[in-house]
């Protein structure tokens, strides 16, 4: 699928080193996309322990790391690891939000994926486990669309999240869950989660540019609200959660988050969506 890229977005054009799976089986290709500003202090170590998790499982994989304009030693560190990892930088020249970073990974894991391959999305800080994509990849292979790496299904873990975040995180459960119920999912909010290639291809073929078109981190819930809406093949998208531990006392550097800017984006989606239709 061919789809430009915004002029501000450079690749990083030199070679890579082959990794491939050591299985015979052919096995679908599981694409990273991870949005980064400022993660220079979590990313070495979240790169090493995607690589190694993916690998033991002998999952052919590509990491694209999304530096959103760093002022700090991200895009460095990315492309240090590409020589020893199936690491590729992309890069904003200035800083443009989440939403922007959110888009080009997207697109690019898009546009290098076959239709069966399968993209995964996660936030940069180590605070999600790399453990768990196996078990999300393996609902993707059971049938599932989309699978969310959630904080309210049975098992989960929240460990060294501020008070506030909670509270947060819950409310928007709520208000979503009433609003915009969904088969399947408890949380909307995560950005942990595994698409598969094809249907994503087809999101933004049918949405374009408005398919993350929300700023702050309030474009997540909107990808869901969208994808809610979307029918491919005369059928509903497919969507289902795998608990998750989330790890913020492991997380590095300082929260990107702006509690009261998010409440105000997130209540002004639920209006904007309930009046417009959703």
């Amino acid at each position: 699928m061919s789809h430009p890229l915004d002029e501000s977005v450079g690749l990083l054009d030199q070679p890579r080193p082959q990794f491939e799976a050591s299985s015979h089986e052919v096995k679908p290709t599981v694409r990273l996309a991870l949005p980064a500003y400022n993660e220079a202090e979590s990313l070495e170590m979240l790169l090493e322990s995607l690589h190694r998790t993916l690998a033991a499982a002998e999952i052919p994989h590509e990491i694209v790391v999304v530096d959103d304009g760093s002022s700090d030693e991200t895009a460095q560190i990315a492309s240090a690891a590409s020589f020893r990892l199936p690491v590729r930088l992309v890069r904003h020249e200035k800083n443009q939000g989440l939403a922007a970073a959110l888009r080009t990974g997207f697109i690019d894991a898009v546009e290098h994926s076959a239709p069966e391959d399968i993209i995964i999305t996660m936030d940069s800080d180590n605070t999600h486990p790399a453990g768990l994509m196996p078990r999300m990849i393996q609902m993707i292979g059971e049938g599932h669309d989309v699978v969310i790496a959630s904080r309210f299904q049975s098992g989960a873990r929240v460990i060294g999240v501020p008070f506030d975040r909670v509270l947060l995180s819950i409310a928007a459960r709520i208000l979503f869950k009433v609003a915009f119920p969904i088969r399947g999912v408890r949380d909307y909010t995560c950005g942990y989660r595994a698409y598969r290639a094809g249907m994503l291809a087809a999101a933004i073929n049918h949405y374009g540019d408005r398919f993350v078109s929300e700023k702050g981190f309030s474009c997540m819930v909107d990808v869901l609200l969208k994808l809610r809406r979307l029918r491919i093949d005369g059928g509903p998208i497919v969507m289902g959660e795998a608990p998750m531990i989330l790890r913020y006392d492991l997380k590095g550097g300082v929260s990107k988050m702006r509690v009261l800017r998010t409440i105000g984006q997130t209540l002004s989606l639920i209006l904007r969506r309930r009046v417009g239709g959703a």
